[in-house]
């Protein structure tokens, strides 16, 4: 049976390599101190919306600390945020055979060309996790959102897709995935928004003022991508392009119309909302961020995401947690827009 290694075990490593151990796969994770710990004395509980439930008891699980649990992985998931991706590079080119296939399961746009730097032997795939994952309490961890996995399409990766199936978890594989990268980056434009909001996901977006704010935003992205010649592969029932005009119709209109987006855990927040509330660094350098690094590309400005990037950056730093209005944060990003002309 192939041995399949969750490398840094947070909320998004834990569900899937709980999934997937939970479908009879040979599952190990490599984690932080306090996420080992945690494994060995609670195992997993795992859930989805709809109220799906796995179970995994602490006997099962195989965690470890240290990078030489890896080595003998046939396939690892690199599950850490972004900014740790340099480390974790560097760690994984000590420990990992050739034939291991390693897969960047993060957001951004970025981190498979880190890893793939640092590990010229091995195939290296960029990964999309679409749905959002919550920590609940200790070992349990719950799907609040729907989505599949998307991955860039090898051949190393077919003797794998058996256990992603079993696991309830299909894979869907792309030719090319710069697309679908910035399709899920579109969709995370909201975590910003979110996190500043410090409310739940879906009343956030039930709300029109919220909405606008991600409307701008992602409008401002797709033109920065039309520019440079990118176009956003389809993720949802509503292309990317009608995003922006939809998420501005009223309440009422987009409860009907919206719906899917609004199929959300009513207790889902962000991770970066969540990263604000436990005192952790967000990751917006690699959401909004990879806007304004784009526009910089392009030759062009993205200041509502670059306003965007500033004020999450200042919760960060504040011993207050920020809880915007929709109506305030709209204020906020249409001066910022006013101020760059």
């Amino acid at each position: 049976m192939a041995k399949i290694c969750i490398y840094g075990a947070g909320s998004i490593g834990c569900y899937i390599g709980g999934r997937l151990l939970a479908g009879g796969s040979d599952v190990n994770f490599v984690a932080r101190e306090r996420v080992d710990n945690m494994l060995r004395t609670h195992g997993l509980t795992l859930s989805q919306f709809g109220e799906r439930r796995w179970s995994v008891p602490p006997a099962r699980i195989d965690a470890s600390t240290d990078r030489a649990a890896a080595a003998a992985a046939d396939l690892v998931l690199v599950t850490v945020k972004s900014a740790a991706t340099p480390t974790v590079a560097v760690e994984l080119s000590s420990v990992l055979r050739a034939d291991t296939i390693v897969v960047s399961f993060q957001n951004g746009i970025g981190n498979a060309d880190v890893l793939r730097a640092a590990l010229p032997r091995n195939t290296v795939l960029e990964g999309v996790v679409p749905f959002n994952v919550v920590e609940r309490g200790p070992g349990a961890f719950h799907q609040g959102s729907a989505g599949e996995l998307e991955i860039r399409r090898a051949p190393g990766m077919q003797p794998f897709a058996g256990d992603f199936e079993k696991a309830g978890l299909p894979l869907v594989q792309h030719v090319d995935m710069l697309p679908v990268q910035w399709a899920k980056l579109l969709l995370n434009l909201n975590n910003a928004i979110n996190a500043l909001s410090n409310r739940p996901l879906k009343e956030e977006l039930a709300q029109r003022a919220y909405r606008l704010c991600l409307g701008m935003a992602q409008k401002e992205a797709l033109a920065l991508l039309a520019r440079a010649g990118i176009e956003p592969a389809r993720l949802t029932a509503i292309p990317p392009a009608w995003m922006p005009r939809v998420l501005a119709i009223p309440d009422a209109w987009f409860a009907r119309l919206g719906r899917a987006m609004l199929t959300i855990d009513p207790l889902a927040r962000s991770s970066m909302s969540d990263d604000l509330a436990a005192g952790r660094a967000t990751e917006i350098d690699w959401i909004n961020g990879e806007v304004v690094k784009l526009a910089r590309r392009v030759g062009r400005r993205a200041p509502v995401n670059e306003r965007l990037c500033e004020l999450v950056r200042q919760a960060e730093r504040s011993d207050v947690r920020p809880s915007w209005t929709g109506d305030a944060l709209l204020a906020e990003l249409r001066a910022a827009t006013s101020g760059s002309r």
